[in-house]
């Protein structure tokens, strides 16, 4: 059982950044804030404040398990082309991006428990409203604009956030855990909504990821806490108190100006370019065309999309193992190895897909789980290293080119099934972008001090 390490010394140097303890800060290793007095043995709050955020990702997870699983049945009863509905998804997963910085940064402003209340509730109506959607415009409106802005405020800004905040120490190892939450998400959903989907039609899917969302809201409200102060206590592995900061004004300023303070830095464009190469590769491309190439290829919707659910299955475990590895080895080299690896896998996909499913497949599936986005611990980490405080919004900035990979793949995907009849040509080419990306993270250098990004006039 982890206890309170706030009453131990045990702390090894690479858990604490430097930075985070504040000048006047003092310890608190037996009582609170308040004067409240701890009592010993007791697991830390932050854990508890974890597996709130765990399950709220779970629940909003459930509708990235849906777009996959909508292009046939919206091609054929619509008779929209399926570069039309990837368009849909493409700005979905654009949104969801562009609005993970800012929404950081409303967390700062409004705290966490109401950006993220307010967040599942626009996705549960965007996914409703869609029900009753008779024209591409509103795919693209509901699912596409909605669900995405939502689903923004969702991403893993808030798990980057949540962690900053609450933990110094196994900082990796939460990262990994929360970042698997997505895939328990698609794990738990997407067999069920692909039973739907087959059986019953699209539309109680869609009804099925509202109600999903919209049942987390008072888990969210009634359980997360914004900050360790709010409940008198210093962060996991920390050995100060840190005093609950003020509302930050000016959320979109703030975002907008840390973004200009990073881009004037390399590490930044490295971080951004790999990453968005990590969102063409998966989100883009597996997640939203791997049900279709496969039906393709003879395979029923509801077998292809449970080999996405066991891709879900491994995600967890290579999720968590990279958080524990991040802790524990340089994160460039590990994203070096995964996007090598990555490459590697998509290069043999086209000759894997068949009527059924066969050994050689289900080695695909489990070596892609693993990897799936082991990127994002060590991703974060780096984040950490040479953007400090400013690190959950800067991390905001690389998700928003990871969702426009995803976005530009989701696009051009379906725009490739049109056009040549299979999506070999776009397996081929992200696996060719996966060995650049390899390279581009071993360019990344360590730096020698870590530095927040001061923007001007912001506190």
């Amino acid at each position: 059982m982890l206890m309170d390490v706030t009453q131990t010394t045990e702390r090894s140097a690479g858990d604490v950044p430097a930075g985070d303890a504040r000048a006047g800060d003092t310890l608190a290793p037996a009582a609170t804030a308040t004067g409240a007095p701890r009592t010993p043995g007791r697991i830390h709050r932050a854990w508890f404040v974890a597996v709130v955020t765990f399950v709220t990702i779970i629940g909003a997870a459930a509708f990235a398990s849906l777009p996959g699983l909508l292009i046939d049945p919206l091609h054929q009863e619509f008779d929209w082309s399926r570069g039309t509905i990837g368009f849909a998804v493409s700005v979905n997963l654009a949104l969801y991006g562009l609005t993970a910085p800012f929404a950081a940064a409303l967390m700062d402003r409004f705290g966490i428990r109401r950006v993220v209340a307010v967040a599942l509730t626009i996705i549960s109506v965007g996914s409703l409203l869609t029900v009753w959607m008779t024209a591409a415009w509103q795919l693209v409106l509901f699912w596409g604009v909605l669900v995405g802005l939502g689903s923004g405020s969702m991403a893993l800004a808030f798990a980057a956030t949540v962690t900053n905040r609450w933990f110094v120490a196994k900082r990796g190892l939460v990262t990994g855990i929360l970042t698997a939450a997505g895939a328990s998400g698609q794990l738990v959903f997407l067999p069920f909504l692909s039973w739907l989907v087959e059986h019953h039609g699209w539309r109680p899917a869609s009804i099925t990821v509202a109600l999903a969302a919209i049942a987390v809201v008072p888990f969210v409200w009634l359980l997360l806490r914004d900050h360790p102060a709010d409940v008198g206590l210093a962060a996991y592995g920390a050995e100060t108190y840190t005093p609950k900061p003020g509302p930050v004004p000016g959320a979109a300023r703030r975002a907008v100006g840390v973004l200009v303070s990073a881009a004037r830095t390399g590490p930044f464009w490295l971080l951004a370019g790999t990453f968005a190469i990590c969102g063409a590769s998966t989100n883009g491309l597996v997640k939203t065309h791997f049900v279709p190439a496969a039906h393709d290829h003879g395979m029923p919707i509801t077998a292809a999309a449970s080999l996405l659910a066991v891709i879900g299955v491994f995600d967890v475990v290579g999720t968590i193992a990279s958080g524990w590895f991040t802790d524990r080895f340089e994160a460039r080299r590990l994203l070096a190895v995964y996007y090598a690896l990555r490459g590697v896998s998509l290069l043999f996909l086209p000759m894997l897909l068949a009527p059924s499913v066969h050994p050689p497949m289900l080695f695909f599936i489990v070596f892609y789980g693993l990897d799936w986005v082991a990127t994002v611990p060590p991703t974060i980490a780096l984040c950490r290293e040479h953007y400090g405080d400013d690190s959950a919004i800067v991390f905001g900035w690389v998700l928003a080119s990871h969702q426009v990979g995803a976005a530009v793949v989701a696009f051009a995907g379906g725009v490739a099934r049109d056009v040549f009849g299979s999506y070999d040509v776009v397996w081929y080419a992200s696996g060719a972008l996966c060995a650049a990306a390899a390279l581009m993270a071993l360019v990344i250098r360590r730096p020698p001090t870590v530095r927040p990004v001061v923007v001007a006039g912001v506190a």
